[in-house]
C-alpha cells in the first residue's frame, strides 16, 4: 500500500505559495524605535486610508450616521503616519450613542466607534459594509461584526471580535485615548 507524504504535495504546494505570498503582509510587527510601526497611541489623530478624503484627518462630521465604515491609519502629533503595519488599520462608524452597548459606549466618542480593521480569522480586512446586516464583514471570508456591541461576531468562522480602539474628538477630529484593547488580528498556529 503506498502512502502519501503529507509534506508534499497539491495541499502542502498551495500553503506554500500562499505563505510566500502572505508573508510580507501577515508579518508586521511593531518596532519600538520606529513610530511608523507602532499601534495607534494616545492622542494619534485618524486618517483617511482612501479617496476622496485620503489623507486627510478624519472629523466626526465625515462620518454618516448608521454607517457605512471607513479606513483610517492613526498620525502622531508630530505627523508620523503609523501606516508600515497593515495591524495599525482602523475603522470608523458613527451611530445613534443610544443604539450602542455600554461597553462600547465607554469607548466611543459622539457614538463614533473604532475598531481594529484586521480579522480575526484570517487576518484579512474587514473593509465591507452590510447594510442589510448593520456589519462590518470581512471581504475574505464573510465574518460579519456587530459595531454597536464591540464588534462581536455575528457569522462566519472569525472566533473572536475586533479589538476596539478608544476614542475622543478634538476640535471636530476624532482621536484615539489609548492602543487597542486586546489582540489585533488572528492567532497563529
Amino acid at each position: 500500500m503506498r502512502t502519501r507524504n503529507w509534506q508534499h504535495g497539491p495541499c502542502y504546494e498551495r500553503r506554500a505559495v500562499l505563505a510566500l505570498v502572505l508573508a510580507p503582509w501577515l508579518v508586521s510587527a511593531a518596532r519600538a524605535d520606529d513610530a511608523a510601526t507602532m499601534p495607534p497611541q494616545s492622542d494619534d489623530r485618524l486618517l483617511f486610508l482612501t479617496a476622496p478624503k485620503k489623507g486627510q484627518v478624519v472629523k466626526i462630521d465625515d462620518l454618516v450616521p448608521g454607517g457605512p465604515q471607513v479606513q483610517a491609519y492613526p498620525v502622531s502629533k508630530d505627523g508620523t503616519v503609523r501606516n508600515e503595519s497593515r495591524l495599525n488599520l482602523v475603522i470608523l462608524a458613527r451611530f445613534d450613542p443610544a443604539e450602542l452597548t455600554e461597553e462600547t459606549r465607554a469607548r466611543a466618542a459622539d457614538g463614533v466607534v473604532a475598531y481594529s480593521g484586521v480579522c480575526t480569522h484570517q487576518g484579512c480586512p474587514v473593509n465591507v459594509w452590510s447594510k442589510d446586516h448593520d456589519a462590518f464583514v470581512c471581504s475574505c471570508h464573510g465574518s460579519f461584526f456587530n459595531p454597536r456591541n464591540g464588534a462581536e461576531v455575528m457569522a462566519g468562522p472569525a472566533p473572536l471580535p475586533l479589538a476596539p480602539l478608544g476614542l475622543k474628538v478634538v476640535d471636530g477630529a476624532v482621536a484615539a485615548t489609548s492602543t487597542f484593547f486586546g489582540r489585533v488580528g488572528f492567532m497563529q498556529n
